[in-house]
């Protein structure tokens, strides 16, 4: 029996677009802030920033995302702690920060982002990273409460991960005007 057209990258990818299509407008503004930081996909704080506050927070995101490239050169190739020290203690405070913006409001946002600035290969520690990250004190209790409740019993038991390199980074769209004289 051959695949189905279902399973082809193009439906994975149309999954992808649904599921970022999902989330607030703030956390989706949140995702394509973050993926232009740490791609240095444009000038995320010319693009972003709305204020003064803003443009501090996306430099101290940049920063926090300087750390990117080490994190992922560290992904655990086993399960062992020893392996998995190095890695989980930088995305724990890389992933902390982005918990505190307060823009990532539950695991599916968490591992959406986190799939695009790490890779495929972290799947099997987002779940791990996020619980630490969401439970940490500088978070009020009812955020802690919030995201620690957002993650299922099924993604924090997993079985296992796939392998598949996400597909859809969402970037910035310029509005554009409808000329209604066409229309008439």
């Amino acid at each position: 029996m051959t695949k189905s057209k279902s399973d082809g990258p193009g439906m994975m990818t149309l999954a992808e677009i649904k599921e970022f299509a999902s989330f607030s407008a703030a956390t989706q503004r949140y995702i394509r802030r973050s993926l232009d930081v740490a791609f240095d996909r444009k000038d995320a704080i010319a693009l972003w920033s709305r204020d003064a506050v803003e443009a501090t927070t996306i430099k101290a995101q940049h920063k926090f995302y300087d750390k990117l490239p080490d994190i992922r050169a560290l992904i655990p190739v086993s399960s062992s702690i020893e392996d998995a020290e190095p890695f989980l203690t930088q995305l724990i405070t890389v992933s902390a920060f982005d918990l505190g913006q307060s823009r990532l409001d539950g695991f599916a946002a968490y591992r959406f982002l986190y799939e695009r600035l790490i890779g495929a290969d972290a799947r099997p520690w987002l779940p791990s990273a996020f619980c630490a990250a969401a439970s940490m004190p500088h978070l009020q209790p009812e955020r802690r409460k919030a995201l620690l409740q957002s993650i299922s019993e099924a993604a924090a038991t997993a079985p296992g991960w796939s392998k598949r390199q996400p597909s859809f980074y969402p970037e910035w769209v310029e509005k554009v005007e409808a000329d209604n004289s066409k229309a008439r």
